[in-house]
């Protein structure tokens, strides 16, 4: 999510004329990137994306017996870092507004994916015991209305993973992670993959990180939505873990 003053989203760079074309940009790009980005993921990461996603989600209290939303679920990493710790993964249930990254998820993770954004969540209310997205609030128009949902369909007590990766705050952090997300990644985006787009795809996202919400609205935002005990965490000194319970 990228926002002014007045927390009100702006456009970014050359990828649509008008905020309203933002959503339609986001489904179009990655439906088309949807096959290439597991690679792209993979070694973007150095091959450590499971595990540490793994650990969050243990952190912030993941147990066997939990049923799981996970919300812009993509190609299905969370939720494979979920079928590791869950009993099952019938008690995951993925939510996604891309459909090319719905087809790669269900190759991959055998659980009920719905197409839809985090402000409309298609599930019944109080219906699951935990709640994650993984690495795509930039990609969302309403903070205010997605974590509002957020809160209506966890239980009494259930938790909340947002997964994110922000800019350090020391000066030589933020230069090496522009110097990785804003040329090194999109540059070997292109190279691995062959594919312009999934080099736009990167190039986009180190935009939305350059101008992303601050750390503290994002605490404020799931505080005025109800969340009890919102509070950040930064691990390795860029990923944000947002944590919360209803």
């Amino acid at each position: 999510m990228i926002l002014t003053d007045e927390r009100k989203p702006f456009v970014v760079g050359p990828y649509y004329a008008d905020p309203a074309e933002k959503q339609a940009f986001l489904r179009g790009i990655f439906d088309r990137t949807a096959p290439h980005y597991e690679r792209i993921a993979r070694w973007g990461w150095f091959g450590t994306g499971e595990t540490y996603r793994r650990q969050a989600l243990m952190r912030a209290g993941v147990s066997p017996d939990m049923k799981v939303v996970d919300v812009a679920s993509g190609t299905g990493p969370v939720a494979r870092a979920l079928m590791k710790i869950l009993n099952s993964p019938d008690q995951i249930v993925c939510v996604e507004p891309s459909a090319g990254m719905i087809a790669e998820s269900k190759k991959t993770v055998p659980a009920i994916h719905h197409q839809a954004p985090a402000e409309a969540l298609p599930v019944a209310d109080q219906a699951f015991d935990f709640l994650t997205m993984g690495f795509a609030l930039r990609h969302v128009d309403d903070l205010d209305a997605a974590f509002r949902e957020f809160h209506r369909v966890l239980k009494q007590g259930g938790k909340i993973l947002i997964m994110d990766v922000t800019k350090p705050e020391s000066f030589m952090g933020r230069f090496w992670f522009r110097l990785y997300f804003k040329y090194f990644l999109p540059f070997m985006s292109l190279i691995s993959t062959g594919d312009r787009e999934s080099y736009r795809l990167m190039k986009y996202y180190w935009d939305t990180m350059d101008q992303m919400i601050g750390r503290e609205e994002v605490t404020k935002i799931l505080t005025a939505a109800g969340f009890k005990g919102a509070e950040h965490h930064i691990v390795l000194g860029c990923f944000s873990e947002y944590r919360a319970e209803r």
